[in-house]
């Protein structure tokens, strides 16, 4: 009996795609104790980091162990329930891509974007990609308020081969989601970086979403230079469920500099006196991220009521049953 530690790939109907330590691709079957253990405590999924076991003629692999995950990105459960499935294990950093025009920004979206990565701890950057479209002082206008806010944001044109020596020196050695509207340029940015990959960004195969045991459509693409790069049908599919309305405000960064000097430790942000956040706005916070900040809660708060009366009716019903 031989092991060997990889991280998983992509999974099709129970079997799995493991490289391997050494840059070998294995198919492995997850052992069945470990389908009956991850039920009810880990599910695999892409990027997760595993211990494979063969037997002396290594025909026939195995996932023995899954190894302790550093980070999680996860969407709700289909149906009713209200479980997790894990989209992709151990990502380092989401990279969120929208295109200066062709299609038009849109900031709310982006901000979106960038509160799923937030309520996941995981690190953000941002890419506004096709800038030879655009004047170039109007753009980086455009986007400025969330360069206050922290985050990195990349201007890059595929045509002209701006700026993707630095963006590909971010992604180097790491595990990234990449994600943003469809007809940005994800795949021709990544084809740029890395010629020969032909990645497709966004197109995931048919075949990825079938089986018990599949990978909640994503895959992970090896990189040339010790990255990943993780291939996933979107972020808006994994949605805000997990999160609650009052912690929404730790996801504007720079809304947290302000969060203790607010005088209610409950203040919503919203017409509360002595609110610090609101007396922040145009000093530290821009308005329309504050407007941002006040939609998205408004839209966390309707889906708590409706799932409140959800659960009221649920419990009904049982009672009579």
């Amino acid at each position: 009996m031989s092991t060997e530690q990889g991280v998983v790939l992509e999974g099709t109907g129970g079997v799995w795609k493991v490289r391997t330590e050494a840059g070998e691709t294995r198919d492995a079957s997850l052992r069945g104790r470990l389908k009956q253990e991850s039920v009810e405590v880990l599910k695999l999924a892409v990027g997760d980091r595993v211990v494979l076991e063969t037997d002396a003629a290594r025909t026939q692999w195995s996932i023995a162990e899954i190894l302790p995950r550093k980070s999680r990105l996860a969407r709700r459960a289909p149906g009713e329930g209200h479980g997790e499935r894990i989209v992709a294990a151990n990502v380092d950093q989401v990279i969120i891509v929208f295109a200066a025009a062709k299609p038009e920004p849109h900031k709310r979206m982006l901000d979106r974007f960038l509160v799923i990565a937030e309520a996941n701890s995981l690190e953000s950057r941002i890419v506004i990609n096709k800038v030879e479209l655009v004047d170039r002082p109007w753009v980086e206008a455009y986007f400025s308020d969330y360069a206050v806010a922290g985050y990195p944001v990349h201007y890059t044109s595929v045509k002209q081969a701006e700026g993707l020596t630095e963006l590909h020196d971010q992604l180097a050695g790491r595990t990234s989601v990449l994600t943003g509207p469809s007809g940005v340029g994800k795949s021709s940015l990544m084809n740029a970086m890395y010629p020969g990959l032909d990645l497709r960004v966004g197109e995931i195969s048919e075949s990825v979403n079938k089986g018990r045991h599949t990978t909640v459509g994503a895959l992970l693409h090896p990189l040339p230079d010790a990255g990943y790069v993780v291939d996933t049908a979107g972020l808006r599919e994994v949605g805000m469920w997990g999160l609650a309305s009052e912690h929404l405000d730790a996801c504007f960064r720079e809304f947290r500099p302000f969060l203790e000097q607010c005088k209610f430790g409950d203040c919503k942000h919203e017409v509360e006196p002595g609110c610090a956040v609101i007396g922040a706005v145009g000093n530290g916070i821009s308005a329309e991220r504050y407007e941002s900040y006040a939609l998205l809660r408004g839209q966390i708060e309707e889906e708590e009521r409706k799932s409140a009366a959800y659960r009221v009716v649920s419990k009904g019903k049982k009672r009579r049953s």
